[in-house]
């Protein structure tokens, strides 16, 4: 080795290695650190100022902190911090609303500023790549209104007392079925099924024209029931952290159910436009909202419009009602829910005292106690705890602070407004007296549908599904405890969710008895009603 060289070469090999290695190593977790917080660390739009944030950590920001109850974690974080506040999931900065008047203030007062969606990655670029987005999860623009117009057309009141003799059908079936299953209340049954029926086939009538006209085991049901539950979970805000860190989108299995799911429901989304297309060639067809839509030569809705109405319908279907419905009934069963059965059954024979409350009840809502009772379940039970974000398209002020149009996602905690105990006197206490004479049950009753500009636009129908399912059920049957105190359902709005981190309420499965009233003149009443509804 030439002389000048082995001085250096000694030198080299005589260093003491793991200094060398202790170094490299050293400067590599600085370069990543350094990476972390000066790249991913950043969030899509500025911190807001003069208005409250939650620490959070590097990349992740506060979704640890949330783990999978973002609604309660963020009930919880309001009471040290205020009602508005804002965090950052992962590379996303969002604004938390906590109590009824800061939602009323951001989501009614501000609802022409409040008015366009986020898009989710998963959900929207995923999901939605093959029948697009759903109304309500569609950011605003001419096509969105043009979707939303349609839908509200359909779904205000004066429609949706023609769509009456649907849910006449669907809540006959259930409550036969009901009957039959229970053995008149010989044997304990999970609700669950029959009732995400119920509001399905009700969708689905007043969509394509036609129903699934089968029992609770069939095979169509089951897989809508199971894809649209999925997909739910897709938007929700707690269920995809690839949603907030991109970096995540890189892994393998990062979209794989997405597209599974989206795979499954694009199968009987066209099986049944399909089908509708052809019953109107054939001059076979029923009348449909899209069946409506496909023959008015002046409909100014395109084909992926179309679709997305249509979208809407089904997912909605199972989105709010059936949770309710469920949930209302698990409360029903209950020890003080015997007590309310008594009182709203005393309540419905004053109004009906011929006992003609089955038939009057589908053309009339004359029943102020069964109407209290409905609000108090959507209030108690609000099966969207997190409503779906909304961005704003002008500057928003709250109080000393200035929300900025754009991208911004401003989150409605709809749970915790609802148990907001500033506005409801004994919020945690499920009382149907509060929205008989009580000024709580004036203006805005509880945020079950969101609020303002782009709440559901079904609600309408929803409350005349829940009113017709909760007289029938109540003149119909004694609803009792199940036998085993293991089956019993969990009455807590949070708890009583089979999968914590989904957009809606899945309730847990329980059991109660159905034990008929009057066993013969139920029977007569299901027979008028196969009567009159056997051409649907």
């Amino acid at each position: 080795m030439p002389p000048h060289l082995s001085k250096h070469y000694s030198a080299v090999l005589f260093l003491p290695y793991p200094v060398m290695s202790y170094q490299t190593i050293s400067i590599a977790v600085a370069a990543v650190v350094l990476l972390i917080v000066r790249y991913l660390n950043r969030t899509d739009t500025p911190k807001v100022k003069n208005l409250p944030e939650i620490p959070g950590v590097p990349l992740f920001g506060n979704l640890l902190q949330f783990g999978d109850s973002h609604a309660k974690v963020a009930g919880r974080l309001a009471k040290k911090f205020g009602p508005v506040f804002q965090v950052r999931l992962g590379n996303r900065r969002v604004i938390f609303a906590n109590t009824f008047e800061s939602v009323r203030h951001l989501w009614i007062a501000n609802q022409s500023a409040l008015i366009s969606r986020p898009t989710l990655h998963t959900f929207h670029t995923v999901v939605s790549s093959s029948q697009g987005f759903t109304i309500g999860t569609s950011p605003w623009d001419e096509s969105c209104k043009q979707r939303r117009k349609a839908a509200a057309t359909a779904l205000n009141r004066p429609a949706v007392q023609s769509y009456m003799p649907i849910i006449d059908l669907e809540s006959n079936v259930s409550i036969k079925e009901l009957l039959e299953d229970s053995g008149n209340g010989k044997k304990d049954i999970d609700p669950i099924a029959y009732f995400q029926r119920f509001a399905l086939n009700t969708s689905l009538t007043l969509n394509y024209g036609s129903r699934i006209d089968g029992k609770i085991d069939d095979a169509l049901l089951q897989e809508i029931c199971e894809v649209e539950r999925a997909i739910s979970n897709f938007r929700s805000t707690s269920n995809n952290w690839q949603d907030y860190i991109p970096l995540m989108r890189l892994l393998p299995s990062s979209s794989g159910q997405a597209v599974e799911y989206r795979e499954r429901r694009d199968k009987y989304l066209t099986f049944m436009l399909n089908k509708l297309k052809k019953q109107i060639d054939e001059g076979s067809d029923k009348p449909c909202i899209t069946g409506n839509i496909l023959k008015d030569p002046e409909a100014k809705l395109n084909e992926n419009e179309i679709k997305s109405i249509c979208l809407t319908m089904v997912s909605a279907g199972l989105d709010t009602v059936p949770g309710n419905l469920i949930m209302g009934i698990a409360y029903l069963s209950s020890e003080h829910g015997q007590e309310l059965q008594k009182r709203a059954y005393d309540e419905i024979m004053k109004v009906y005292p011929d006992g003609d409350a089955w038939e009057k009840c589908i053309i009339e809502e004359k029943i102020p106690y069964v109407t209290a009772f409905v609000r108090e379940v959507l209030r108690f039970f609000t099966v969207i705890p997190i409503c779906l974000p909304r961005t704003s398209i002008k500057d928003i002020r709250y109080e000393d602070a200035v929300i900025p149009a754009g991208t911004n996602p401003k989150t409605q905690n709809a749970w915790a407004a609802d148990f907001d105990d500033s506005h409801f006197k004994d919020a945690h206490t499920f009382s149907v007296d509060r929205y008989l004479h009580n000024p709580e049950g004036s203006g805005t009753p509880h945020y079950a549908y969101g609020a303002g500009s782009r709440m559901c636009a079904g609600s309408h129908l929803a409350n005349r599904e829940l009113f017709t399912a909760f007289v029938r059920l109540i003149v119909a049957f004694h609803i009792d405890p199940s036998k085993e105190a293991r089956d019993r359902p969990i009455l807590d709005a949070l708890e009583c969710n089979a999968v914590p981190t989904s957009l809606t309420t899945d309730p847990k499965p329980f059991k109660c008895g159905f034990r008929a009233r009057d066993f013969g003149r139920l029977e007569g009443w299901m027979r008028d009603s196969e009567v009159k509804t056997k051409e649907l």
